[in-house]
């Protein structure tokens, strides 16, 4: 069994040792490393909507040939906490293969102490956003 990727490693153990005050700082600064969408994907074409999250949020994973995983979100900068998941994922799957994506706990915003600062809402959401995406890349890794 694969291990996540060591990028999205540090970022979960980062945050499980921030103090609590802290945490949502941290988080916020997520908010803005998510990429813009390249111009295929205007309009959000090809892209899924995360209806578990409360703003309007789109996502897609793809697998290359070598098995490298490439993500795009699209969430408006007025859902900073949304925006936020996106951003961890975005940075801690940069370069990740399939195995990695998938080997992903699903309970990774519990596992960062995020529970107790943000509400359970919103980790449904961040839940669901993951659950998209892996969903996404097993499909296409089975191929």
């Amino acid at each position: 069994m694969s291990e996540m990727p060591s990028k999205l490693a540090e970022i979960v153990d980062e945050f499980a040792a921030a103090p609590r005050d802290v945490v949502l700082e941290m988080l916020l600064e997520f908010s803005d490393v998510i990429p813009p969408l390249p111009p295929e994907l205007a309009g959000r074409e090809g892209m899924e909507q995360v209806v578990e999250c409360q703003t309007p949020f789109f996502l897609r994973a793809q697998v290359t040939p070598d098995g490298t995983v490439t993500t795009w979100f699209d969430c408006p900068p007025e859902a900073p906490t949304t925006r936020a998941f996106a951003g961890i994922l975005a940075e801690g799957l940069a370069g990740a293969n399939a195995e990695q994506v998938l080997a992903v706990p699903d309970d990774l915003y519990q596992r960062m102490g995020l529970a107790q600062a943000i509400s359970p809402l919103r980790i449904r959401g961040g839940s669901a956003i993951l659950a998209r995406l892996k969903r996404q890349v097993r499909e296409q890794a089975a191929g």
